[in-house]
């Protein structure tokens, strides 16, 4: 598994650069905005663990400017603790925040678990290969998502999401269920991360979001998908 660690603080990276090593992944490490932007655009990296406050680009616009061409799972790292911090963060398609400082098991923990979850997809020999919605399809061998015949470019985040509940259109999954196993038990982020993927599948997905007519809402309960 091939990793890129970006952040300008180069003792940490150091320690984080043995620890993985360690752990046998394959890691490559830049100080800077631009040059992660651009090693992240010549080689396709299993994960990207990107620090938010970066010189020559931050770390939100590297987010954004790689999700242009990549689904790249992507941990951000912040000093920041304001849960404004994680919302943007997400809203650029980060798949998961650790908050500095931070236990490097704590990231390891993080990497297995994103590392994991892509790797049960990869192995599912009894899945179907396309998940039918009605006007939207899931095709899980090339992890593509299309509405109304129309490929539309999904985050790792909200391909898993959209796909758990494909995979139960109609049963109600609470706020803490979709946390807990799209993001996984050990994910210490805020439950309102659910809320912000749902309304951006429903932004790309739905011909009207503001009135959704598969990604909907059970009010006091959860959220669910019908066709």
């Amino acid at each position: 598994m091939k990793i890129l660690i970006v952040d300008d603080e180069k003792l940490l990276v150091k320690g984080i650069k043995f620890n993985l090593e360690n752990e046998g992944y394959e890691v490559d490490a830049v100080y800077n905005g631009e040059d992660a932007l651009a090693l992240a655009t010549e080689i396709s990296y299993d994960l990207i663990v990107l620090d938010l406050m970066l010189p020559k680009m931050d770390g939100f616009e590297v987010c954004q400017r790689i999700r242009e061409f990549s689904k790249v799972p992507i941990i951000m790292l912040t000093a920041k603790g304001d849960d404004a911090d994680k919302l943007i963060g997400f809203e650029y398609g980060a798949d998961d925040y650790l908050l500095k400082p931070f236990n490097i098991l704590e990231l390891k923990a993080r990497i297995r678990a994103i590392i994991r979850r892509a790797g049960m997809k990869n192995t599912r020999n009894d899945a179907p290969l396309k998940l039918d919605g009605g006007t939207i399809v899931l095709d899980l061998g090339q992890r593509m998502a299309f509405s109304n015949n129309k490929a539309v470019d999904l985050t790792p985040k909200e391909f898993d999401l959209l796909e758990l509940l494909l995979r139960s259109q109609n049963c109600v999954f609470s706020r803490e269920s979709l946390l807990n196993t799209v993001w996984g038990y050990d994910y210490l982020g805020d439950i309102r991360t659910v809320d912000v993927h749902i309304r951006r599948l429903r932004e790309k997905l739905e011909v009207n979001p503001a009135e959704p007519e598969h990604i909907l809402t059970k009010w006091g309960v959860g959220y669910y998908y019908k066709a």
